[in-house]
């Protein structure tokens, strides 16, 4: 059912070997059948998937390769593996089956979620310096849910997430100590490209609550979903509270009522029975509806958001970004994104990759499967 969905021909024949000479090789679709079923299986070293093709026949079989002869050897999984990352194929793949779970419905993409997760390297620890000139695995650090600082030597796995279905789109691999802010930009960019429906919202944690990644939100239409992180915050413009609520000239926060397009319109909280303001309406407006300030979204587009910051709506929105989480958690977890037994940035990619094809391979085969059952 896994492979059922999944053509890998035009991808296999880039792998081939144009040297006439030598013997007749394995089937490179096979090869590729089996690193890509490899994290499927919690398979995550050349070794041992070479045993299980070795001891499993069935196995063999099915990933299309011949069981009348000796399974492939460690050696030629790793030079398939050697020429997928340097073809960059396991990317080719992904990218066209995330067009592909578009056009069957799969994937909307027009919420998506954004994060990083740490991931353990394979490389023997350096020092902070040496591991910079080199460009592959490096020290990160972050905090917990709980406040505790954990430190790890290794990469980060980025991810935009498609919050309805929780399928990645798209992928950026980092050496750990680059900050997530700075791969967003990038991510959206990539997304932004990808979606065929237009994307309304980029939800991210505080991590994330850089200016340069409102402003990449705006540039595709979009609205970035982050709360502000107060540590950094400094002091608001004078009448306007840290979440951009505008207050009355008696210091209460005004009551948010509805946008049109980039306007944020808000009422006096007096006329809107959300406070019992000792002047009344009267001193801030003659009309019965009460003072009325309007706000333009552009004026700060990180202070300001459609919708509001703290309604029920952001919250229900920013609810959304446990998404990625589950889809780190996945791939992290229960298939082998952080037991690599590869070393290079490059290689590591291509690892990652592998993992998230599992991810939407088995999504496409999942609705190929129920399509069946209701034609039946």
């Amino acid at each position: 059912m896994f492979f059922s969905s999944l053509d890998l021909r035009p991808y296999a024949k880039q792998l081939r070997s144009s040297s006439p000479r030598g013997a007749d090789g394995h089937s490179r679709e096979g090869i590729l059948r089996a690193l890509i079923a490899a994290p499927l299986e919690g398979i995550d070293t050349f070794t041992a998937l070479h045993h299980r093709l070795d001891k499993d026949l069935r196995f063999r079989y099915q990933c299309g390769l011949s069981i009348d002869r000796p399974a492939p050897s460690i050696s030629t999984l790793s030079r398939v593996f050697a020429a997928l990352t340097k073809k960059k194929l396991a990317e080719k793949i992904f990218l066209d089956l995330v067009q592909l779970a578009q056009e069957e419905g799969i994937i909307d993409g027009s919420h998506q979620a954004i994060d990083s997760a740490a991931i353990d390297a394979y490389e023997k620890k350096q020092p902070k310096k040496r591991s910079e000139q080199t460009g592959n695995a490096n020290w990160g650090a972050k905090y917990d849910s709980f406040g505790n600082k954990i430190t790890w030597f290794g990469y980060k796995m980025h991810l935009s997430v498609d919050t309805a279905s929780e399928l990645p789109m798209a992928i950026k691999v980092t050496p750990a100590h680059v900050n997530d802010g700075e791969v967003a930009p990038e991510l959206i960019e990539q997304v932004a490209e990808r979606t065929k429906s237009k994307i309304e919202f980029l939800i991210m944690d505080g991590g994330y609550d850089q200016l340069k990644n409102y402003e990449s939100a705006k540039n595709i239409g979009a609205q970035a979903i982050i709360p502000l992180n107060l540590r950094n915050e400094k002091e608001p413009p004078e009448g306007i509270s840290s979440n951009g609520t505008p207050r009355c000239s008696m210091g209460y926060e005004m009551t948010y009522w509805g946008a049109d397009k980039d306007q944020l319109k808000f009422r006096c909280p007096h006329a809107t029975g959300k406070v019992d303001c000792p002047l009344g309406m009267a001193a801030c407006s003659s009309s019965n509806y009460g003072m009325v300030v309007k706000v333009d979204i552009k004026k700060d587009v990180r202070r300001y958001s459609n919708p509001h910051r703290d309604t029920k709506r952001w919250k229900e929105l920013y609810n959304e970004r446990t998404s990625v989480e589950r889809c780190n958690s996945r791939m992290k977890s229960y298939l082998t994104a952080n037991s690599l037994h590869v070393w290079g940035i490059e290689k590591v990619k291509s690892h990652i990759y592998l993992n998230a094809i599992v991810l939407l391979v088995s999504a496409l085969a999942m609705a190929k499967e129920n399509k069946g059952k209701k034609a039946a």
